[in-house]
């Protein structure tokens, strides 16, 4: 029946169960009565075991691997081998107590125990069946195979056979294991070789005598990782190693084990610190714990195992910079650590691996600091100019790393090693190592190498710091942000180091030169060059403070450049511009006379052109790139408030009102003259309105980034910021509390609508919660709209305006809105349809007193629909003028006349909306057409197809213009202008707004 199967799907699951199930006759059989069906059951299981199903299925052949082992174990008789290795006990608490009383003795014994079981046992011979040599063949095979669950079947079948042989025929199966780890074996050998040893190890029939030979295997399988491609194999190898390290621990004593644990604990370690995988970390570590508990002989044994243990192994960076730091401590482990990542992490294919590899070794610096600055450079430098690029990269970031590390512990550099490291760089670009594959990843090593080398104060010609200069120049030019960061970073550490002492010439073709580079055509040039102009240090910037003030202010807002869509270059702007303005003024804080036009400049200048940057909405592809710019804003904003109110907290201090110092309070600071104070109460109303406006917007992160910076506003530690609106209730809304959290809508909006009743905070807090409350998310739109509604129904609310209602305040606010964004639609879009659901919710039409909001209402939305084709915008400007109409207001013949001037519309879904909504109106109020016209009216609205022909639907227009009395001369003559134009295009083309695809198609449906 098995012979029988064929490669039919349902075959290959009736194969695999029929192998199952003779394995388990096998497992549990009789052995006399299954001996006479030995052979046939073998022939039949070689056979299968050749086809083209098995060779599919990796379950199949698991259950043939099986089947095939328990044949064999039918065929050899049933023995405990005299000879295998036996510990003197199996008891834990045992070991320990004679390795502390009697470990001479015990291990002497053990050692004669298993050296007389051992010649006894040669003495033994026994004639193996030719089917069982031919199935270790077969299991042999096994340990190659490509699936692990053979892998591991076959292991644990060659531990069951290999106990019921001889020794000579055991060192045999040794033997033909160990062949598994030649160099042209894959990984699948060495992981069914490692699993092998493992369970030979763990069923003591791998002896003592063998661990010449295998020792140095195991070793190699621990540090086993083969380059294929863009990665590597080998974890199942190495987790496989650990394992049989494991299973070492467990199986053997403490005098055959002395000398193996020397040379297993190093490598155990580096592995359990510095491999790449979590698992293999793990496995070596638990290897390592097993052997000190079983073992006892590891030096500094139980403080590694609490270090290295489970959860501190779990995160890559922690075991490179913690764990394996503590481990390096100890002179047994440090030389094998820095060897590790010398010879293999930092050439590693991971490029974050490498930088980690890099940070770890100037980590292990601090133990021998002449073996790191004398054999760990001199191996490093010539390894920089390596062809393989993984092996340059690697060297030439832990050069730089050791070398700082060296400088930071007071290491005194050789000449010849300062010559050889100042040399690098022009090596690297003499050997045009920048160009081709990998160009971008030296770029970055050799802006950080440079970095390194600049604090440490290696010694540089003046040719090589111009050739250094140079290369950080074009590194700015990068289009690559992770490139110009590290070059700006290097910039920062070279230019004090080695250009500062130069004369003023050089510091100012510098500055022209970054100044320059603001107006390239190149994107990537002018990001690089405003985060380069941030970092330059105070003896350079007072040379030419205003023009790189003035160049970076007109920058950072895209008022100066519409033509300019990079947001990032606005971006670094910022970033440049505050970096600048903190440089200028750390040396005046506490001087009263001097500087006064650099903060000047600040308060008049460079505030106004952060307040602009707040305000930046620009959209690409990408979305709202304009967030990146207003959070950067936000950040220069905060730190520009504290520059000026120490500035002017020192100007205080210093003035000759008494002869102490003393700590001011919040009413001395308030009551001194604004007009003398650089932060007035017209940049402290400008600021909080402008940062409350973004924590009211649709973008989780920019609300918690915008009340977190109020937060620190409000309760700086140092400082306090004067002049603040209603600071009571701002500290009331914002409490100093990190328990709240504010990116979650119905936590932040209930508290922040309640700045709608304050006059000076109003209108910027609406022009950014209309974003929200007419956005598309449903969630956000829901929790804002119920926010405000709450905030208009909350009784407990005073608005502090005598007379005047929330509502009559709310409206005022939305046609400033309307007004202040006419034609944005960014805004005036969620304005409209915020304005609706509060018509739905009756919150303006409840009471009388609202005709200049309908008025101001009616032509703010007429104008805005006039020519529009955003669908959305119509629909909700309809809606609204639809509730106008429904008002007995004298506003509500104004807005039914704009209302049905729609119903001529050219996109037939707007004049069937329109057509609903003047049927609604007629419904309500019935004063807007006589008594005599309202039925005819009402059926020409509901029988006329107003998603037909345009013109039939404005001749209807006209007859219910004519019923209603409107004048309908001047709707006429536009109107058949508008058909004289049309019938003009219509010469060379059709409309294409005419038909209702159009629509569909321009509204995104």
């Amino acid at each position: 029946m098995l012979l029988s199967v064929t490669d039919d799907f349902v075959d290959q699951f009736r194969s695999i169960g029929i192998v199952e199930a003779l394995a388990s006759i096998f497992k549990i059989g009789n052995r006399r009565a299954l001996y006479d069906t030995v052979s046939g059951a073998w022939n039949d299981c070689s056979v299968v075991m050749k086809t083209n199903v098995s060779a599919r299925s990796p379950l199949l052949r698991k259950f043939l691997v099986k089947l095939a082992q328990r044949i064999a174990l039918i065929s050899l008789p049933p023995r405990s081998p005299s000879w295998r290795y036996k510990s003197i006990s199996s008891s834990l608490g045992a070991n320990l107590s004679s390795s502390t009383t009697g470990e001479a003795y015990s291990s002497e014994s053990s050692e004669q125990a298993n050296i007389d079981q051992t010649d006894m046992c040669l003495l033994e011979d026994m004639d193996v069946p030719e089917i069982v040599e031919e199935i270790i063949d077969l299991l042999l095979t096994g340990l190659r195979d490509s699936d692990t669950i053979v892998r591991w079947s076959s292991a644990k079948g060659i531990g069951r056979i290999t106990a019921r042989l001889t020794p000579a025929l055991s060192e045999e199966v040794i033997s033909s294991i160990l062949q598994l780890f030649s160099p042209g074996e894959g990984d699948g050998s060495w992981h069914g070789g490692c699993l092998a040893l493992a369970e030979l190890a763990r069923r003591g029939l791998l002896l003592p005598s063998s661990f010449p030979d295998v020792i140095p295997v195991i070793i190699k399988a621990l540090h086993y990782d083969v380059r294929r491609g863009p990665h590597s194999i080998g974890s199942h190898v190495r987790d496989a190693a650990a394992y049989v390290c494991w299973a070492f621990g467990r199986a053997y004593t403490n005098y055959d084990m002395k000398a193996v644990l020397e040379q297993l604990a190093p490598h155990l370690l580096t592995v359990a610190c510095y491999d790449r995988e979590v698992n293999c970390r793990r496995a070596a570590s638990a290897a390592f714990q097993e052997n000190v508990g079983r073992q006892g002989t590891f030096p500094h044994g139980i403080d590694i195992v609490n270090t290295t243990d489970y959860f501190a192994l779990a995160s890559r960076s922690n075991s490179y910079l913690n764990v394996a730091v503590s481990v390096a401590q100890y002179k047994e482990y440090l030389y094998p650590c820095a060897d590790e990542l010398l010879c293999n992490k930092i050439t590693h294919w991971e490029k974050s691996l490498r930088e980690l590899a890099a940070q770890a070794l100037s980590l292990l610096v601090q133990y021998d600091m002449d073996y790191f600055g004398g054999h760990a450079l001199e191996k490093l430098v010539p390894c920089t100019l390596s062809s393989d690029l993984c092996t340059r990269h690697g060297a030439t970031l832990a050069a730089g790393e050791i070398a700082l590390r060296l400088y930071q512990l007071g290491f005194t550099f050789s000449t010849d090693m300062q010559k050889a490291l100042s040399g690098i760089v022009p090596a690297i670009e003499k050997a045009r190592l920048y160009r081709g594959k990998g160009g971008e990843i030296m770029r970055s090593a050799v802006s950080r190498f440079i970095s390194c080398i600049s604090i440490a104060g290696i010694s540089l010609n003046q040719k090589i710091k111009k050739s250094l200069l140079e290369t950080l120049n074009e590194n700015l030019r990068h289009p690559n942000s992770q490139i110009q960061c590290a070059a700006v970073d290097a910039l920062k550490h070279f230019i004090p180091i080695y250009l500062v002492s130069s004369d003023e010439k050089i510091a100012n073709d510098i500055i022209s030169k970054y100044l320059a580079l603001l107006d390239d055509p190149n994107v990537a040039a002018r990001r690089g060059a405003a985060l380069a102009l941030g970092i330059l240090p105070y003896k350079f910037l007072i040379l030419k403070w205003m023009p790189i003030m003035n160049k970076l202010c007109s920058s950072c807002t895209i008022e100066d450049k519409p033509d300019d869509p990079d947001a990032e270059a606005r971006v670094n702007s910022v970033r440049g511009l505050i970096s600048v303005c903190e440089t200028l003024t750390a040396p005046f804080d506490l001087s009263l006379n001097s500087g006064d036009s650099v903060y000047a400049y600040i308060k008049d200048y460079v505030m106004r052109a952060l307040f602009t940057a707040l305000d930046d909405y620009a959209v690409d592809n990408r979305g709202d790139v304009g967030s990146w710019v207003r959070e950067e804003a936000m950040d220069a904003l905060e730190r520009c408030t504290f520059i000026l109110c120490r500035r002017d907290i020192a100007a205080l201090r210093t003035a000759p009102a008494s002869g102490h110092e003393s700590e001011l309070s919040v009413m001395e600071v308030n009551s001194s003259s604004s007009a003398d104070q650089l932060f007035d109460s017209g940049i402290a109303q400008d600021l909080i309105a402008g940062i409350a406006k973004q924590a009211v917007e649709k973008i989780d992160k920019m609300r918690e980034i915008a009340i977190k910076t109020l937060q620190r506003i409000l309760y700086h530690q140092e400082h306090l910021i004067p002049y603040i609106p209603h600071r009571e209730l701002l500290e009331e809304i914002i409490p100093n509390s990190t328990d709240l959290e504010w990116a979650v809508p119905t936590v932040s909006y209930p508290r922040l609508v309640k700045l709608l009743q304050v006059s000076c905070y109003s209108k910027s807090v609406l022009s950014g919660l209309v974003i929200s409350t007419g956005g598309l998310q449903e969630s956000l739109r829901k929790a804002s709209t119920t926010a405000l509604v709450g905030y208009l129904e909350d009784s407990d609310i005073n608005t502090n305006c005598e007379g005047k209602s929330r509502e009559y305040l709310l409206s005022c606010d939305l046609l400033w809105v309307l007004q202040r964004y006419q034609k944005c639609d960014r805004v005036i879009t969620p304005t409209l349809k915020t304005i609706e659901p509060l018509f739905s919710k009756k919150v303006f039409l409840t009471r009388e007193g609202y005709s200049e909001f309908y008025s101001g209402l009616v032509d703010s939305v007429s104008s805005e629909l006039k020519g529009s084709k955003d669908f959305t915008k119509l629909c909700a400007g309809l809606s609204i003028l639809g509730y106008i109409s429904s008002q007995l207001d004298g506003t509500c013949t104004k807005a039914f006349t704009q209302l049905l001037t729609f119903l001529g519309h050219r996109y037939p879904k707007i004049r069937k909306a329109a057509a609903d909504q003047v049927y609604l109106v007629l419904l309500q109020n019935d004063d807007l057409i006589p008594s005599e016209n309202m039925d005819k009216t009402q059926e020409l609205l509901a029988e006329t197809c107003w998603e037909g022909d345009v013109e039939e639907a404005r001749c209807k227009r006209s007859q219910i213009n004519e019923m209603a009395g409107f004048r309908i001369a001047t709707s006429l003559k536009s109107e058949n202008q508008e058909t004289r134009i049309t019938d003009a295009r219509n010469i060379v083309s059709t409309d294409e707004n005419k038909s209702y695809s159009s629509l569909v198609d321009f509204s995104g449906y």
